[in-house]
């Protein structure tokens, strides 16, 4: 009895826990602007500017094979380009928005409150794990809001043409890259003390990951080795799978028109030049990486990002006990 009561005791701590954070990352409401602005920043931008451009990348790779678009073909090509890039908006979001929601952690450090924690009775354990209870669910929720800012574009547009089973398997893959995420952007901000070098780190990490996994364009128009880099960077794979999940239907609404519809005789070499340009596929090392083994290198990340959390929770305790750490440093001097 004792024993459950001690659990009980920490369950309780740590969604009071959970839920402070939640408060102070609420509160702050200026944080929560930005942190919702940057992936809908990047969203307006495509939109803007750089889709017309991807499309007339499109159409000119229409024209060199001799294609003559009509409308229902270049609404199946509008539809192909847009997925693949809100897909990858949406990937980049898991991360940045992941890295941004830690400020709440690295203020905590910076203001002393972690003292605060380290000086209660309050298990170190329970701590770490509310912070990335209240990350993961702030992270989930701020890049839900924006997938329904993109299945409402797509709708506008008239080309959302999603099933039931893709929005399920985006749902999934989300949650799934949201935990990696969490994980990984927990264990860097481990090491960070100060809200200047979060600002920092925010900046470079969120211009330098659009490009290495492949948010803004396709790998392949990377060097071969950047592209070998890319392997190493559990993004890559979560924004391949989040457009494997997009893309499914379209590219096969397209592939169907293409083939049966049109008829074009090298219909085929058209679909393969789409799929090369906007498709879902790694190469890394000269080997393709298909969806099934992109899932399984995630899964491999997210043990691997758990264990370095685990490992790392001792430099993670250090820094909580800073006020331990202060009080020894005066008793040395004083001798």
């Amino acid at each position: 009895m004792r024993k459950l009561s001690k659990q009980t005791r920490y369950a309780d701590v740590f969604f009071q826990l959970t839920r402070r954070h939640l408060l102070v990352f609420f509160k702050n409401k200026i944080r929560v602007m930005y942190t919702l602005l940057v992936p809908v920043i990047i969203f307006a931008v495509y939109v803007l500017f750089l889709r017309d451009m991807e499309l007339l990348t499109v159409e000119n790779t229409l024209l060199k094979m001799g294609i003559e678009a009509d409308e229902t073909l270049y609404k199946h090509v509008c539809t192909l380009v847009d997925s693949w890039m809100l897909s990858g908006i949406t990937a980049l979001s898991t991360i940045t928005v992941a890295l941004q929601t830690n400020s709440v952690f690295v203020e905590d450090k910076q203001n002393g409150v972690n003292r605060d924690f380290a000086s209660s009775p309050i298990h170190r354990n329970v701590l770490i794990g509310s912070y990335f209870l209240f990350n993961f669910l702030v992270t989930a929720a701020i890049c839900f809001v924006f997938l329904l800012i993109c299945a409402l574009y797509l709708g506008l547009m008239g080309e959302f043409v999603l099933t039931f089973s893709n929005v399920l398997t985006i749902f999934a893959v989300l949650l799934f890259t949201t935990v990696v995420s969490t994980l990984m952007t927990i264990f860097i901000c481990t090491f960070v003390k100060t809200e200047a070098t979060m600002a920092s780190i925010v900046a470079v990490f969120s211009t330098a990951m659009g490009f290495l996994i492949g948010a803004y364009m396709p790998l392949g128009m990377l060097p071969h080795w950047v592209q070998n880099f890319c392997a190493f960077i559990p993004g890559t794979y979560s924004c391949s799978l989040l457009r494997y999940s997009f893309m499914e239907t379209p590219l096969n609404l397209l592939s169907d028109h293409v083939i049966n519809v049109m008829q074009i005789e090298n219909g085929a070499e058209l679909i393969a030049e789409l799929s090369g340009s906007f498709g879902y596929q790694l190469n890394f090392f000269g080997l393709t990486v298909n969806p099934q083994f992109q899932s399984l290198a995630l899964g491999v990340f997210l043990i691997i990002f758990l264990v370095l959390n685990i490992v790392s929770g001792k430099k993670l305790a250090d820094v909580l006990g800073g006020a331990k750490k202060k009080i020894r440093f005066k008793k040395k001097s004083a001798k």
